[in-house]
């Protein structure tokens, strides 16, 4: 009976190797070295000299007689090129660009202010202050200006607003687009951060704190 079970278990245990070697391994990032599969590849050395078409034997071999490695950087069947180099070395640099390249890729948002004509500073101070947290954090901030009624027939009034407006954040800010009146209704303003702006004004804080 036992002997029975074990053989079920030899059978299912056999199966379940045989899976897991069926199953497709992960790609590596690169060629490199012996796992190069061609036979001949143009070579650059680690000093970017083009050294010319070279055995795979012989390139991995001088590669690995000076510390470095053959790495695949164009697998062009016709020409492939590979280049002696510091594979930790490279793989370390390429991840630390991806990284930098992937913090610059920040996401803006677009947000909005309302405003009217008429608005008293009390409430103008109190929409310049959400603004502000807006472009702080990195946001594109449209302003709305609503003209209401007989206000329409005094557009300068809502120009001048928006100028009022602005000036309570250009010590951070920069106009992307002037004040555009649209669909006759409405008169916004488009702003963002100036980088080189608060840049000075963190730098001031930070000396006003020492």
């Amino acid at each position: 009976m036992r002997s029975g079970y074990y053989h079920f278990f030899l059978i299912l245990r056999s199966k379940v190797i045989k899976k897991q070697n069926n199953r497709k391994k992960p790609k590596p990032e690169h060629l490199i070295n012996e796992n190069i599969p061609f036979k001949k590849l143009f070579i650059i050395s680690n000093k970017g000299e083009k050294l010319g078409v070279m055995d795979k034997k012989n390139a991995v071999e001088k590669a690995k007689s000076n510390g470095f490695d053959l790495v695949v950087i164009s697998s062009n069947p016709k020409q492939p090129v590979a280049k002696i180099l510091d594979y930790g070395k490279f793989k370390y640099e390429r991840k630390k660009k991806r990284k930098e390249v992937k913090q610059k890729q920040t996401i803006i948002n677009n947000r909005e202010v309302r405003l009217t004509p008429m608005i008293g500073i009390h409430d103008l101070m109190v929409k310049s202050k959400k603004a502000r947290e807006f472009i702080l954090a990195g946001d594109r901030v449209k302003i709305s200006l609503k003209f209401r009624g007989r206000e329409m027939a005094r557009k300068e009034l809502g120009y001048e607003k928006l100028d009022e407006f602005f000036k309570t954040l250009e010590d951070i800010a920069k106009i992307d687009k002037p004040a555009t009146l649209n669909g006759g209704r409405f008169l916004d303003l488009f702003i963002s951060g100036d980088k080189v702006k608060i840049s000075k004004k963190e730098s001031k804080n930070v000396k006003n704190e020492i």
